[in-house]
């Protein structure tokens, strides 16, 4: 059985309180193994760890913290299937989609490890000829971060990288029902050379690590991604000691279809951005808004696409789709639909937990597609987070864009046309902190990913990523001209 101890000072720990936590695999609930459950006993034990090596891991030069990003990087892609199985086991997504995001998170590594190394300052214009204005960038100090189940490595690496790169130790809270993966990761940072002390492993519950992590006066900048409820606590506890934050919380894309859009390649992005993960991605299409004179032809060729798909353990090599991670999943799926149904919505496809077969052990549920689904169902209205995508005709584009805007949610949207003026002029409008056009993924590694209204405060990706974990100081000197 695989176990999971805490890591901090460059060495594994026990729980101070024995607390642990069992880890299912949700294909079949069979157990994989346990992992510790941090406290804030632990969070005090890794911020002291931290606080000793703060100093010297900023004052390292950006060419040596490179060359350990890039060496951890390596040594996550040579044991590629090893963390990809695990992955698997923990989380349950198809192998395939494991090694894609393992894959890419070794990118994100990469990718800081080259941004660290062009971060500089400037030198700014003064009023006077003899004072030179002089802005330099210097690490925030302790970050602290929160990582979700959903996508726990690539997530893991989004946050770690930068932070990292930037000269801030770093404390992780991963997610306790997925933690044996990012442990592998770990372990890789350590044989790469990072110093003991500047990165800490730390899986434990929200109400209770990353409520010990997101008030601890020794943290200054807590990264988190989790529900809009947990970002709200965490934001509240950072103000004890006004935490820079940066959040990356929930979402509730649109998905719209314009008269003149490729039905087929909007109905194969559509279905693919529903089910993806089995729907338990911050930002996967949750509504779907059709203008009114396309709006059969895109239902129908939307559930062709979706009843191609076929559920089974994602450690199974042909396997896309697997199960979903927890129990609650399928009950909010479950509530979600039947709520929408007494609003008057038709089940098209999908619509319960799949339970005969060999599926019957695991945590599967059927991807489900909601027709004339009313604007004021749970599934218009909440996140479903699970694999639910519900439909609605609406007459004009004018609404359309109304209905879009009109939630508390601003994090991704979607919008399929082919013609680019219109869709371009659609997307300006739309209160989103990103926008596909004709694409149904909006997270590219160069460019800032997060959200507008309650879906977040500040950016990852991109150097915007990088800035986060940053302070920037004004060096304001006199110079008087040499005499010649």
């Amino acid at each position: 059985m695989l176990e999971c101890p805490l890591f901090y000072g460059g060495s594994h720990h026990t729980p101070k309180t024995n607390e642990w936590f069992d880890v299912n695999d949700p294909a079949d609930g069979s157990l994989v193994g346990r992992t510790a459950l941090a406290n804030e006993l632990d969070v005090d034990a890794a911020v002291e760890s931290a606080e000793k090596v703060r100093d010297s891991w900023a004052r390292t030069h950006a060419d040596e913290r490179a060359a350990i990003l890039h060496r951890a990087a390596d040594l996550v892609d040579s044991r590629l299937d090893e963390v990809a199985t695990l992955l698997t086991r923990e989380q349950g997504k198809p192998i395939c989609d494991s090694r894609k995001e393992i894959l890419f998170g070794t990118q994100v590594l990469r990718y800081y490890a080259e941004e660290g190394r062009r971060q500089g300052g400037s030198l700014r214009p003064s009023v006077a000829l003899n004072i030179k204005n002089i802005v330099s960038y210097h690490p925030v100090g302790v970050v602290g971060a929160i990582v979700p189940w959903n996508y726990p490595v690539d997530l893991y690496c989004w946050k770690v990288a930068p932070a990292l790169a930037a000269g801030c130790p770093i404390i992780v809270k991963p997610p306790h029902e997925t933690p044996f993966a990012i442990a592998k990761v770990v372990e890789c940072f350590v044989e790469a050379g990072l110093p003991d002390g500047v990165l800490a492993n730390l899986p434990g519950t929200g109400p209770v690590a990353g409520r010990a992590m997101s008030m601890h006066p020794g943290i200054a900048c807590i990264s988190a991604t989790a529900s809009i409820a947990a970002g709200q606590d965490i934001m509240r506890n950072a103000a004890v000691n006004l935490k820079r934050i940066s959040l990356e919380l929930g979402g509730h894309a649109p998905f719209i279809v314009l008269p003149d859009a490729d039905i087929q390649a909007a109905a194969k992005a559509a279905m693919r951005r529903s089910f993806s993960n089995m729907g338990q991605i911050c930002i996967t299409v949750n509504r779907v808004l059709t203008h009114e004179t396309i709006h059969d032809e895109f239902l129908e060729a939307l559930v062709a696409e979706t009843k191609k798909i076929i559920l089974g353990p994602g450690i199974s090599p042909d396997v896309a789709y697997g199960p979903v991670t927890t129990r609650s999943v399928i009950d909010r799926s479950q509530r979600h639909i039947d709520d929408a149904v007494a609003k008057g919505a038709k089940i098209v496809t999908g619509g319960k937990p799949a339970t005969t077969g060999a599926l019957s052990d695991g945590l599967f549920f059927h991807p489900t597609i909601l027709d004339n689904a009313s604007l004021d169902s749970l599934p218009m209205k909440e996140e479903t987070y699970g694999p639910v995508a519900a439909i609605r005709s609406i007459e004009s584009i004018g609404e359309i864009l109304r209905v879009s805007n009109s939630l508390e949610f601003g994090l991704a949207a979607y919008l399929y046309s082919d013609d680019l003026e219109a869709a371009w002029s659609l997307a300006d409008r739309l209160e989103f902190g990103a926008v596909g056009i004709n694409v149904s993924d909006t997270s590219e590694l160069q460019a800032p990913f997060g959200g507008w209204k309650l879906s977040g405060v500040g950016r990852e990706l991109g150097p915007e990523g990088l800035r986060t974990f940053l302070e920037q100081k004004h060096i304001k000197m006199r110079v008087e001209p040499a005499r010649f």
